[in-house]
């Protein structure tokens, strides 16, 4: 199974990363794990003053701020995964990355930063699920 693992390094995340550790039919050889993080773009007319390698840097800093204690976690647990962080609107760089590399199932926390505003359901998970034809995995 290829699966996509959308993380944003909230406290959902860490919860959604824990349980994914617990659960054995998530992991295993079989499997192939893709990592995700999308970094908020910068406003086009504030990236037009900005050099472009100093924006993708930015945006590359960023993505393994995100990066930096999963992979330890991951490292623990002994999987093989690929990282991978694009700027743009979270919500549909998901569902496009999941639809444009065929994976099988979207796991994510059902919240992310911004829990307080949504209290049942993140608003980028809500987004997720309206726009994905993939089956998605919250975690709770």
């Amino acid at each position: 199974m290829k699966i996509l693992i959308a993380v944003d390094g909230s406290e959902y995340t860490r919860k959604m990363l824990a349980w994914w550790a617990a659960h054995d039919d998530f992991l295993g050889p079989d499997h192939r794990y893709t990592v995700f993080t999308v970094v908020p773009q910068i406003p086009a007319y504030a990236a037009s003053a900005v050099n472009r390698e100093l924006l993708l840097s930015y945006y590359s800093d960023e993505g393994e701020k995100i990066f930096k204690p999963i992979r330890a976690f991951l490292d623990q647990q002994k999987h093989r995964v690929t990282f991978l962080s694009k700027a743009g609107t979270v919500a549909d760089a998901i569902a496009h990355m999941a639809q444009s590399e065929n994976f099988d199932l979207v796991v994510m926390g059902s919240h992310g930063h911004g829990a307080v505003a949504n209290l049942v359901m993140g608003s980028t998970a809500t987004r997720v699920l309206a726009s994905c034809k993939t089956p998605v995995l919250l975690i709770r």
